[in-house]
């Protein structure tokens, strides 16, 4: 990726990150790149400057697009946006170099299985992960396949499923494993499930291979409303019939400046 080609930015509205772009647009622009701030199916290279939650939103937006993508942070973890604010020269020379490497992210899918007459069935995908809640508080009374596999009559706030990106995100703070990028699996984790004498759940996460497909099929025992969260953005079902997941066949391209180490972010972003 030598050419002078498009570079399209991207980022949130805060004033940090308008900053950023516009000292960004000059510096590629002296660099003879065309900069573009709509999107452009022939770009070259997306940066997007902010925090991991303007990374996610642009996916969604672009619909996960197959550009590269360099991620600039003015946020704070930034576990994707690895290029510092303070280091843009150094970032475009880099980058007019070839100077980085590429990290592949798989993505995961939902198929919604809508209720009766409750309109079209449905896709949304997520580099994260993908959350099935109970609406309104209620518990979540979930009936889980793996596969072909009945495996167990959930019930509680509900589960995540979570892909090697984002088993440092909400799959983190509910316990889960932390999955080195590497690994290609998916990972089951609930959300404050109930084990007692009337429901017998998991309490801990399940990792799956990639051809392993989860399916969630609800009961209603009294509201018959289930969230379904993707990297953050909610979506509300009332009674949807059942929910299918697993690695869609796409994936997102993270160029990474310097030597990376996912160790050694992990070390600093959450010890």
């Amino acid at each position: 990726m030598n050419g002078k080609g498009a570079i399209l930015l991207a980022g949130n509205d805060l004033p940090g990150s308008r900053r950023v772009m516009r000292q960004l647009r000059q510096k590629f622009e002296t660099a003879g790149y065309a900069v573009s701030g709509s999107f452009d199916p022939a770009a070259e290279l997306i940066v997007c400057v902010g925090g991991d939650g303007a990374l996610l939103g642009m996916l969604a937006e672009y619909d996960f697009p197959k550009i590269p993508i360099a991620g600039v942070n003015t946020g704070h973890l930034g576990f994707f946006q690895d290029v510092s604010s303070r280091g843009l020269d150094e970032f475009v020379a880099n980058y007019a170099r070839g100077n980085y490497s590429k990290q592949i992210y798989r993505t995961v899918y939902a198929d919604i299985n809508a209720a009766e007459g409750a309109g079209e069935d449905v896709r949304l995908k997520g580099l994260n992960e993908i959350a099935i809640r109970g609406g309104r508080s209620h518990s979540a009374h979930l009936n889980i396949f793996i596969g072909d596999s009945f495996i167990e009559q959930f019930c509680g706030d509900g589960v995540v499923v979570s892909t090697p990106a984002g088993s440092t995100a909400y799959n983190y703070s509910l316990g889960g494993c932390i999955v080195d990028p590497r690994l290609d699996l998916l990972q089951l984790t609930p959300i404050a499930p109930i084990n007692s004498t009337a429901y017998r759940s998991f309490t801990s996460g399940i990792l799956l291979p990639p051809d392993k497909t989860i399916g969630i099929f609800p009961e209603y025992p009294k509201s018959d409303e289930i969230l379904v969260t993707v990297d953050g953005d909610e979506y509300e079902y009332r009674g949807l019939r059942g929910v299918s997941l697993g690695f869609t066949e796409e994936a997102v391209t993270i160029l990474r400046f310097k030597k990376y180490d996912f160790w050694d972010t992990v070390k600093q972003k959450l010890l």
